[in-house]
């Protein structure tokens, strides 16, 4: 009996300590308050039901804690009119609601959007059983830090359109760290980042050069526009996407603190677009790679052809719209407008023919 005691209070002790430590490892440094959030330019998940935000506008990075949400049923989700949803649901005109971003967090599937209205109020919604309902950032538990050396308030490129919004183009946590594309207000403007999580003083970057096969030139500006961790060939990779649209795969252990990177870029996926989100999905031991863009429709890249592809791009190509590099195939879903992974499939808000801003699930079928 009294055997059977030590090991359940042993059980007990090391669940709570497994507990403690888990929470000490991520959250230590959270505090409850108003974080202070002037912009959601870009969210991703990271463990522990932890979202983090890309606020440009204030060049900062916050963490917050959403693990006592709990899980709804989303496995159904369709959601039509959503911009007009949201805008009632905010007093405001549609024309005065602009959706930033949606992730979802991979423990739960729980579906967050983020929006400005108005003067760019940003706003976090949560989708419950196909309704909306708003989470209140003025009281969550916290941790931020800001960014170095962000690209300045008042910087405009050749067309006079402000930058400062890509201070933090994209975002993703990986093995303790949180890793950002955007621009910074140095010589060579495009940056990658790598910051500690928790978070503490210390924070590197470097500058990245990548050939743009649609521009026949060598850029070190454009901000990378979206980008996934993966591996290729069992290795630890950055794929990301830029405007006009050059794919470019760099080695994650190629990219050193305050040195400057030059990105392979493998394909080419047709310029006068830009490509907005991009995901890997898994089935039955194949993995693809799924893009979505402003002004192509949602493409398939299967990683067994961009691990085969070993060549870089390194010539014009002077046609417009025509591709090069690694092959895709093009899905019959246009006008998708943020991206994202659920139940083994993706989940997409999309401007259907009808005008209809839909949320909803894509067929697992294209990965069959």
């Amino acid at each position: 009996m009294k055997t059977l005691i030590t090991l359940v209070l042993s059980l007990i002790l090391s669940f709570t300590m497994g507990i403690v430590k888990a929470d000490s490892s991520l959250k230590a440094n959270f505090v409850n308050g108003d974080p202070g959030i002037t912009s959601i330019n870009t969210m991703t998940f990271g463990p522990e039901g932890i979202l983090f935000i890309g606020d440009s506008k204030a060049a900062q990075i916050i963490a917050i804690d959403l693990s006592a949400h709990q899980k709804v049923d989303n496995s159904k989700v369709k959601i039509d009119f959503l911009d007009k949803l949201i805008a009632d649901m905010l007093g405001a005109a549609t024309d005065q609601v602009q959706i930033t971003d949606m992730a979802v967090n991979p423990e739960n599937d729980n579906i967050y959007i983020s929006v400005h209205y108005g003067a760019g109020t940003p706003i976090l919604l949560q989708v419950d059983n196909n309704k909306l309902k708003q989470i209140s950032l003025a009281d969550v538990s916290y941790s931020k830090t800001n960014i170095n050396d962000p690209v300045a308030k008042d910087a405009k490129d050749k067309r006079g359109r402000e930058l400062r919004k890509w201070a933090v183009a994209d975002i993703r946590y990986d093995s303790g760290k949180v890793l950002l594309s955007g621009l910074s207000n140095k010589e060579f403007a495009s940056t990658f980042r790598s910051i500690d999580f928790p978070f503490n003083d210390k924070q590197s970057y470097g500058s990245l050069e990548i050939y743009h096969a649609a521009h026949g030139q060598y850029e070190t500006h454009a901000p990378i526009k979206t980008f996934m961790t993966t591996r290729i060939k069992g290795n630890p990779h950055i794929v990301a996407g830029y405007t006009c649209t050059p794919l470019v795969v760099l080695p994650m252990d190629k990219i050193k603190p305050g040195e400057h990177h030059k990105g392979r870029t493998v394909a080419e996926l047709g310029n006068g677009n830009t490509p907005v989100d991009m995901i890997e999905i898994e089935n039955e031991g194949n993995r693809y790679l799924l893009i979505a863009n402003t002004n192509r429709p949602l493409m398939k890249m299967d990683f067994a052809d961009l691990e085969a592809y070993e060549d870089v791009l390194t010539t014009p190509i002077t046609k417009k719209g025509a591709t090069a590099g690694v092959a895709y195939v093009n899905l019959p879903y246009v006008n998708v407008q943020q991206l994202d992974k659920l139940d083994n499939t993706f989940l997409m808000i999309q401007r259907e023919s009808s005008g209809n801003l839909a949320l909803k699930k894509g067929s697992a079928w294209w990965f069959q």
